[in-house]
């Protein structure tokens, strides 16, 4: 069982919701976001998305955006990324996505790239730039290497939905409001009628992202499925901290996972 699942499964048993905060690797260095993903893991995340950073990230809303100039002109690479999950990996056996554009993966060469996430440890990848029904560009080195494509449906899929949830895997990625990345202060999505569609053919656990900046958010939207993304909010803490990112982060952390589970 993929660790993705299995969390699932330990959390739906403890009756509990699901923290998946993100932060873009290299940024401010590789060390600095090590200790992210570890200090984020052992207070109140259950798992954790790493943002490989891109040249045109077209799903980011400008603070990601920056993460991912800043990391690249760092002379952050996929290569030195695989060898950051490696690391983690000798620390952490908490489930790690990737979180990437098509074009990297098509680039390093897919084979190359599956393969490397089944040896460092990497449990699944969201490609936000390709179409569901490319999926197949992809989904068998990943079915080889064991490592799971997230699927994401927005409010704008409509009859897509029900073409697309009933095959996701590890979990459903719903995506909280049209447009990019980023934090709100208010949503206009009718979310008790989106996952009442959403949950009429998802075979898997539903968790929410884009735009989540806080605790009473993540509280609120954690009410309508079985967890939340945040990413904005923890990458906005990175840019202003840079190395001394880890405490505020670790506290944000925190506050958000006692919101989400209580």
């Amino acid at each position: 069982m993929n660790r993705i699942e299995r969390k699932f499964e330990e959390l739906k048993a403890k009756n509990q919701k699901a923290l998946i905060p993100f932060v873009t690797a290299g940024d401010p260095d590789f060390v600095t976001t090590e200790k992210l993903v570890l200090a984020m893991l052992q207070n109140g995340a259950d798992l954790v998305e790493i943002g490989v950073p891109f040249s045109d990230p077209i799903a980011e809303g400008q603070v990601i955006q920056r993460a991912s100039k800043r990391a690249l002109d760092a002379g952050t690479t996929l290569k030195n990324i695989f060898e950051l999950i490696k690391r983690l990996r000798r620390k952490t056996d908490e489930p790690l996505l990737l979180m990437l554009y098509i074009n990297s993966i098509f680039r390093f060469g897919t084979e190359r790239f599956f393969g490397l996430c089944k040896e460092c440890g990497v449990d699944g990848v969201i490609v936000p730039d390709l179409p569901y029904e490319e999926r197949g560009e992809i989904q068998s080195a990943a079915d080889t290497a064991g490592v799971i494509p997230i699927c994401m449906v927005a409010p704008t899929s409509h009859e897509r939905i029900k073409m697309i949830a009933p095959s996701a895997k590890g979990f459903l990625y719903c995506v909280s409001s049209t447009g990019v990345t980023g934090m709100r202060s208010s949503f206009t999505t009718d979310f008790s009628r989106f996952f009442v569609e959403i949950k009429k053919y998802a075979n898997v656990p539903c968790v929410v992202g884009f735009g989540i900046s806080g605790p009473e958010q993540a509280k609120k939207m954690a009410s309508y499925c079985d967890g939340v993304i945040v990413g904005s909010a923890v990458v906005n803490i990175v840019a202003e901290k840079k190395q001394d990112s880890v405490i505020p982060v670790t506290e944000f952390v925190r506050s958000l996972s006692s919101a989400v589970k209580s």
